[in-house]
């Protein structure tokens, strides 16, 4: 019988993200306190900039696109974002979307399932993904539970399982 398998990957759905900026750029528009502030959000090439006159709208700017990225299913560990910034009279927050598994961080996981996981379990670094397989499909599942129960400092999903 041929290994059942999965890969680990950390991908972020990049319209999910720009569906979630836009929002938040409606409620910054919308919202009171934000007035005459000169507050924005707008990616800026690969990045997301968030501008304010002040370090503490700047960081509300923020607060309200990590809200709106938690409502639609997106994991704030796959946002990197930056400490405010003064730019003339400007705070700016520059933020981006983490995409990929580091090398290192492909060996933390391999090694938890070496360590903790069910015996028989294999796995394997593929570029920017991990590759899970074992003959026992309830191995692969018990691994799945051990990975979700560790707090990585990366977002992760679980696909192709088969």
């Amino acid at each position: 019988m041929a290994d059942s398998s999965f890969d680990i990957v950390s991908k972020v759905e990049r319209q999910e993200v720009d569906n979630a900026l836009n929002q938040a750029a409606k409620e910054i528009s919308q919202r009171y306190d934000f007035k005459g502030v000169g507050a924005s959000i707008a990616w800026s090439g690969e990045k997301i900039l968030m501008e304010a006159n002040s370090e503490d709208r700047v960081k509300a700017i923020l607060d309200v696109f990590q809200s709106k990225l938690i409502k639609r299913g997106i994991s704030l560990k796959a946002l990197d974002a930056g400490e405010p910034q003064l730019s003339g009279k400007e705070y700016k927050i520059f933020a981006s979307i983490q995409e990929g598994i580091s090398q290192e961080n492909a060996k933390k996981v391999a090694k938890t399932i070496r360590d903790e996981g069910p015996k028989g379990v294999k796995a394997q670094v593929q570029g920017e993904e991990l590759r899970v397989s074992s003959k026992s499909r309830d191995d692969l599942q018990a691994v799945i539970t051990l990975l979700k129960g560790k707090d990585y400092d990366f977002a992760m999903q679980f696909v192709n399982y088969r």
